[in-house]
């Protein structure tokens, strides 16, 4: 059974909002550096999803999410991942702290020295450059073997 997730990156002032995936146990990104994000619920939209992982994660509400991209992870872990793909400039709120782990605002620049995943190392200038994606990354284990893309316009 395909497991259908969301991932938004939240921009201000040059840095982006990120979780150091630490607190959970048995969690898949353990030591990973990630946006905010999760499963969808049953009847939920992306949309709808994205506002509520990011104010259960972190405490803030965002407005009009921009959908940058579609993500697939075949047999990522035992399971097929599709993943919509966020960004927000808009939002509200005061930061709180994550059940899931460490939040901070990352500067920009300071990405390339983060524990990522290494799709997020590829996908993430796509994100910035605003043309619209679908890629498949294929991992075995936590090595990423292969990846391709498509640029919609």
């Amino acid at each position: 059974m395909p497991i259908l997730a969301t991932l938004c990156y939240l921009k201000h002032n040059h840095r982006t909002l990120m979780i150091h995936r630490n607190k959970k146990p048995d969690d898949i990104h353990a030591g990973k550096w990630n946006g905010l994000g999760g499963k969808l619920e049953a009847g939920e939209s992306p949309e709808e999803c994205v506002l509520r992982e990011v104010r259960e994660e972190s405490g803030l509400e965002i407005r009009d999410p921009h959908l940058g991209g579609l993500l697939l992870f075949p047999g990522f872990k035992g399971n097929d991942w599709y993943v919509f793909v966020f960004t927000a400039c808009d939002f509200r709120g005061e930061l709180s702290d994550s059940p899931e782990g460490h939040l901070a605002w990352i500067l920009d620049e300071e990405f390339s020295s983060l524990p990522l995943w290494p799709s997020d190392r590829i996908f993430l200038p796509w994100l910035e450059a605003g043309r619209f994606f679908s890629a498949k990354f294929i991992y075995q284990g936590d090595e990423l073997k292969g990846h391709e893309v498509h640029f919609h316009t």
